[in-house]
């Protein structure tokens, strides 16, 4: 039955689309030669964009509707011989399935289960040194991650190396590749990019109450007004400016809803953020207009050690960090162009064109040697150098500084035993006083 229904379906399909194929539309595609046009419709080998008459038209057309009704009744049986099929596998997969009890003897089926046959691959690939489906989801993780900080610091150096406005200081370089910014030597990280020193100071109260919020103040002075530095194109542009401020733990970024409006007014609108969320006692600012804001102004929020057991009273120390202007290398290890050059090798000076300058040693090599656009060439064809001699200027006027700040946490109970204390003395000292004048008092009246 069902070979002869799939046998009609084929027929039916094939003979509908015979009648399709034999009259396949009004036109028919032509064959480009040189005819005249009374011929254009009578020429057996050459076909062209003829049209046909009515009758034929309308003769096609039934053609061509008998011949869709033929392969659609065809494609039908087919479908319905098709599910046929499926439903009688179904009933014979579903009469051969055996129930065996949990406490029986029967023997199992032929038919092994999934679970078996994933113990017995996992059993074959660890006979075969391959790596477990763990071990390799656990390395399709690792490679997941590198590729987003891979991806995560492409775009940041394609965004560091595009035409800006000003020459910039971006903190986000240290938060992509270092966890904690500052290292065991007590040196931030910033210094790794920004080779240059500058001065940096801060300035912040001798002692701060639990539960309040003080000011901090970074000073990072330079002649923005008057020095430039090259960005990645190699022209001139102002310098930015960054800070970072590294507080002892539980101290924190005063919320803005607890801000009084001066402090608000001395910030000038500047914004400060979270180094991550491991680290909130670490905050940074930046890149902003160094003309703005050469002081910066930080707003803190101390830490209660009456609600938190890790935070104590006492001593201590804030680290602060200012950066001007852009580093000398980037984070991938590369060179700025905001670098000066010096000499690779010794000899004389053979050609310079444009930013490659040429130098032949005694022996004959030559030795070219590739600049970056920002700094001015010093050196002239035929002048003779020394390996390490500057052949540019320094293009850097900007710089990183940083400086070391402590500040006590105090407690108001001490506050109040101190004032106890020192009352308590000052009552005493001024009874033995007293007592001292009454004694000489009395002294004078028995005529001592």
């Amino acid at each position: 039955m069902a070979k002869s229904s799939a046998a009609a379906a084929v027929g039916g399909a094939m003979l509908g689309a015979a009648v399709v194929g034999t009259s396949s539309g009004a036109f028919t595609v032509a064959n480009f030669g040189k005819i005249d046009a009374s011929a254009a419709t009578t020429t057996k080998g050459q076909r062209f964009l003829a049209a046909r008459t009515s009758s034929e038209v309308s003769m096609g057309g039934l053609n061509v509707v008998g011949g869709c009704a033929l392969a659609a009744a065809g494609l039908a049986a087919a479908t319905v011989t098709r599910r046929s099929r499926r439903s009688s596998a179904a009933v014979s997969s579903a009469s051969s399935v055996v129930s065996v009890g949990l406490s029986s003897s029967v023997a199992a089926p032929q038919e092994s289960y999934f679970r078996d046959q994933l113990v017995a691959r996992r059993a074959e690939l660890q006979e075969s040194g391959a790596p477990s489906p763990e071990e390799t989801d656990a390395h399709m993780k690792e490679i997941e991650a590198y590729a987003k900080q891979a991806l995560a610091g492409a775009a940041a150096a394609m965004f560091f190396t595009s035409s800006m406005e000003s020459a910039v200081a971006y903190p986000i370089f240290a938060q992509q590749n270092y966890a904690n910014p500052r290292e065991y030597s007590g040196k931030i990280v910033c210094a790794n990019c920004h080779l240059a020193s500058k001065l940096t100071e801060a300035r912040i109260p001798q002692s701060v109450l639990p539960d309040t919020i003080f000011k901090a103040q970074i000073d990072i002075p330079a002649k923005y007004g008057k020095r430039m530095q090259p960005i990645a194109d190699g022209s001139k542009a102002k310098m930015n400016v960054g800070a970072i401020a590294i507080m002892p733990e539980g101290w924190r970024l005063a919320p803005k809803d607890r801000l009084p409006k001066v402090l608000k007014k001395e910030m000038k609108g500047l914004s400060w953020s979270p180094y991550s969320k491991e680290y909130p006692n670490i905050v940074v600012a930046g890149p902003v207009p160094g003309e703005t804001f050469e002081q910066m102004v930080l707003p803190i929020l101390t830490p209660d050690p009456n609600t938190n057991d890790k935070v104590f009273f006492g001593k201590g120390f804030i680290y602060f960090g200012g950066n001007r202007g852009r580093g000398q290398v980037y984070p991938e290890g590369n060179q700025s162009n905001n670098n000066q050059f010096f000499a690779e090798a010794t000899g004389k000076v053979t050609a310079i064109d444009g930013l490659s300058v040429s130098i032949t040693n005694k022996a004959g090599d030559v030795r070219t040697q590739q600049l970056l656009p920002g700094a001015d060439i010093v050196v002239e064809v035929g002048e003779e150098v020394t390996k390490g001699d500057p052949i540019t200027t320094n293009p850097n006027v900007g710089g990183f500084g940083q400086i070391e700040t402590e500040t006590i946490l105090q407690d108001m109970n001490r506050i109040y035993a101190y004032c106890g204390i020192a009352f308590s003395l000052f009552i005493c000292q001024l009874t033995l006083v007293l007592k001292k004048k009454q004694f000489e008092k009395v002294q004078l009246a028995e005529g001592f």
